[in-house]
This record gives structure tokens, sequence and C-alpha cells, in this order.
């Protein structure tokens, strides 16, 4: 077998495996060419190893595997017999691994067959519009939360990185959904307790622990989730939304500033112009337009929030 593996690579252009790396040396777009070959090789092979690993087909992948590492060695070790057996077993391999991995090659073709040819090669959908999705699954988990009067505190980590922090939680990288925030935060589960990290499309991480604000000019009746909140919006540029448990309130922590009581369309602004906006940009025209609606919003609920604390 490893005869035929030294026979394959001097053939495996036509000629000497030397003299074709003469001919790269002398003629640079075969070796241009040689690297799209191998990246496409690389890159299918990889998309292959994805596929399968989910699969029941990962550990008969293994045992193909060692399989030929054994055919290898056998002939190395000259075990004759052993290596007439195994490499008339390969002989078939071919078709043993069609109908091995029938499932798994009948979901890739049909992958290439339809429209979410894309998604096959990596190309997800446009970032923006995935992450404007993302901000509607938050806002949806925080209001369901806030009807149930169920406390949690979200944080939407964005340019300064917040390691540290994540690290204090329990790391989930997992994909953004309303029924796993609402089910996160749900009393007397392990992970109620704390914060969810969000970033890069995803909850990476849940039961945080956030520095609280020590400043004395915040409201004593704020309790310990809004503190850290504001705590961790002060310490990066981080957005950290807040429901309270004893009135399912939602507030905003942004820049240090609590904006309190916000509704679900405020809410949906306030983070659609923060994160999105801010990171992806939009037409000249409607940021300004929104830029504009959401600054005299924010303004408007700051205010309201003065006249409670002065009628109090």
């Amino acid at each position: 077998m490893i005869d035929n593996f030294n026979l394959g690579i001097k053939n495996l252009y036509g000629q000497d495996f030397l003299e074709y790396l003469q001919s790269l040396h002398q003629n640079p777009i075969k070796l241009i060419t040689l690297i799209i070959d191998i990246t496409i090789v690389i890159f299918l092979l990889v998309k292959f190893i994805k596929i399968v690993k989910d699969s029941r087909a990962w550990q008969l992948l293994k045992g193909i595997a060692l399989l030929i590492i054994v055919t290898a060695l056998s002939s190395i070790l000259q075990l004759n017999i052993l290596n007439y057996i195994l490499t008339s077993f390969m002989t078939y391999g071919v078709l043993v691994l069609i109908v091995i991995f029938q499932p798994e090659l009948r979901r890739a073709l049909e992958q290439l067959g339809t429209n979410k040819i894309s998604r096959f090669f990596g190309f997800e959908k446009d970032l923006a519009t995935k992450t404007k999705e993302d901000i509607y699954k938050v806002v949806i988990a925080t209001t369901e939360l806030a009807r149930n009067k169920t406390g949690a505190l979200i944080v939407i980590e964005r340019d300064i990185q917040i390691k540290d922090i994540i690290s204090t939680g329990i790391i989930m990288n997992s994909d953004i959904s309303p029924q796993l925030l609402v089910n996160i935060f749900t009393p007397n589960t392990p992970l109620h307790d704390g914060a969810v990290v969000i970033n890069n499309n995803k909850v990476i991480a849940a039961a945080c622990m956030l520095p609280l604000a020590g400043d004395q000019d915040i409201s004593k009746e704020l309790g310990t989730r809004h503190r850290a909140a504001i705590g961790i919006s002060k310490e990066s540029d981080s957005i950290a939304v807040v429901v309270s448990e004893e009135t399912g309130k939602i507030s905003i922590a942004k820049d240090g500033t609590l904006i309190a009581d916000v509704k679900e369309d405020a809410l949906k602004k306030i983070l659609i112009t923060n994160v999105i906006t801010k990171r992806f940009g939009e037409n000249k025209d409607n940021k300004i337009n929104i830029k504009k609606k959401i600054t005299s919003l924010e303004e408007k609920l700051v205010k309201k929030k003065i006249k409670k604390e002065e009628k109090k």
C-alpha cells in the first residue's frame, strides 16, 4: 500500500514529484493552481468532518482512520497476510463509505441543490440582518420575563471585550432564542442568578457576576441587578437590559446611565440604534432620523424618571 501511495504521488501530476517542484519554481502560475487545489480539498474535508461530527457516522469515521493506519503499519512491518486482507478490504472502501455515509452525503447534496448552498459554504445571511433578528429575540424574551415579573439581566457586549466578566459565568456559546433566555432566568434554576452575556450573535455565558455601581447618587431603591447593570455599563461600552423582579419593569443601562420603565417599542429602537447602527451603519438620512428619534425618546424617559423621583 505504501508503494502504491508513493507511486500515486509520483504520478499525481504526470511526472516525478521532484521535477514537479522544480516546475513550480520555474512557473509560479502552477504554484497558485496548487494552492487553490489544496485549499479546496482542505475546505471540503473540513466541511465533511463538520457534517459527520454530530452524527453516528463520526465513530465509524474514526474506525476507518484506524483501519488505514493499521494497513499502513502492516505494510511497513511486512505483516504480509494481514496486509493482504486489509488491502483487499480497502479495495472496496469507496463503496463501503458510500453506504456508511449515505445520510450525510444525501444531506450535503440536497443543500447543494437548493438555495441553502450559501449556508453549505459557510456564508450565512447578512450579519446586520441576523443581528437585528437577534435583538428582536432579546426583546421578545425580555417582554415575556417582564410580563411574568421574572428578574433578568442581559448584557450585550459591543466593542470593549469583557472576557473577565464572561469567565465568572458558565460558558454556553449558544444561538440566541427567546425560549433559551426565558428558561435561563426561570427562578430556582441553576443559571437564573447573575447575568447573561451576548456577543457575536451568541449567548456566550450565563450566571456571570458583574461589578456593582457604588455611586452615592444612585437611588437606594435600585436592586442588585440595576446596580450591576449600571456598573458594567460604566466599566465598558456594553448595554445592559434589566427586568425588575418586583415591578416587572424593563430598564436599560448605557454609559453609566439607567433608563427606567422602557416599553417594548422603545427597547427595540434603543437596542437597534446602539448595537446595529453604530456597528454596521445605515443610510445617512435614516441614520440621522433614527438617531434624533432615539435621542429624543431617551431624553423623555430620563425626564419622566426625574419627575417620578421628585414626586416621591
